[in-house]
């Protein structure tokens, strides 16, 4: 069986000339629970924009379900992999939330009838019913983060990858963004990769881990493999 994702010697070097990312082996397999922990600057969301052809390594390979990644096979990543920005604003741009996660389906060329149902189901699982008309503006932080992962649910991905989901939300919320996430995994079978720099988050999101630093990864195995090499 294909991983979800992986990557074979991962470097990526910005036009500047910054080494963001370095000889990165990362795996995922269907089903996984990820959590990408790191300070700000480590190459977290870097990696992240890779797994869905965001960005394309500047040397090394990047795999989804078995398939290498190129420029010319983008549409099929991105139905597989949806990614989450860490600010939800940078996601929704359509005058009602109902148009915003429509809009992926829509792109795909899929039947209204389809799209209307793709939209109604996302809107279930993420608790969103009765904002289908608002203007995404006017939502809460959380209901924005909510929103923008309902988008990407209208796809149907089979990995969904998360930048900092709980960043400027008040625990309350955390909690329940948390409690979505687990769903997307149990009932649904989506692999999970979260990329996040909060270590008390980890444990509740994750049963892998993967810890970066200055672009490298310096740790990386199950969950309570990790946290005990880390106190000993």
């Amino acid at each position: 069986m294909p991983k979800a994702i992986e990557t074979v010697n991962l470097t990526y070097v910005y036009p500047d000339g910054t080494r963001a990312l370095e000889d990165i082996n990362f795996v995922a397999e269907k089903g996984d629970k990820i959590a990408l922990l790191g300070p700000n600057g480590a190459g977290k969301s870097t990696l992240l924009y890779h797994f869905n052809g965001l960005l394309m390594p500047t040397s090394g390979k990047v795999y989804v379900l078995g398939k290498e990644v190129f420029k010319n096979n983008l549409d099929f990543v991105r139905q597989k992999v949806g990614l989450v920005f860490q600010n939800p604003d940078d996601q929704l741009f359509a005058p009602t939330v109902f148009q915003d996660i429509a809009f992926g389906p829509r792109n795909l060329g899929l039947p209204d009838k389809e799209i209307e149902e793709r939209v109604k189901w996302a809107v279930e699982v993420m608790g969103l019913k009765g904002l289908e008309n608002k203007p995404p503006q006017r939502l809460s932080q959380g209901q924005k983060k909510r929103a923008a992962i309902a988008g990407v649910l209208a796809m149907k991905p089979e990995i969904i990858a998360l930048d900092e989901p709980t960043a400027n939300l008040d625990p309350k919320t955390v909690n329940s963004i948390l409690e979505l996430l687990l769903k997307l995994n149990e009932d649904y079978g989506m692999t999970l990769i979260i990329a996040t720099h909060d270590v008390d988050f980890v444990p509740l999101c994750a049963d892998k881990i993967y810890v970066l630093g200055r672009g490298k990864i310096h740790l990386h195995g199950p969950l309570k493999d990790v946290f005990s090499s880390t106190e000993t």
